[in-house]
């Protein structure tokens, strides 16, 4: 199935799928034979696309904070004279 590359170190995730190598990559196989919904495929372009960050808030945070850059896009719309709008 798998070949073995000296050079690579598996990664802890992927030791964590099975007892030995067989059923480590049967593991990791059966996570690609999954349709994902249109909904995350849409996501994971947009976050591509614009190269934003795609992930919980706390994860977005966290790579704004090592990158000093945003990961997000601001919030649109609003009323832009309010005080709320302005606190944005």
């Amino acid at each position: 199935m798998g070949k073995l590359i000296k050079l690579i170190t598996p990664h802890f995730c992927y030791q964590s799928l099975g007892k030995n190598n067989e059923e480590r990559q049967t593991a990791y196989k059966a996570l690609f034979q999954q349709m994902l919904p249109d909904d995350t495929l849409k996501e994971i372009r947009e976050a591509t696309n614009k190269a934003w960050v795609l992930g919980e808030e706390r994860f977005i945070k966290q790579i704004e904070k090592q990158t000093a850059r945003r990961g997000a896009p601001k919030p649109r719309g609003g009323d832009r004279k309010s005080k709320n709008f302005s606190k944005k």
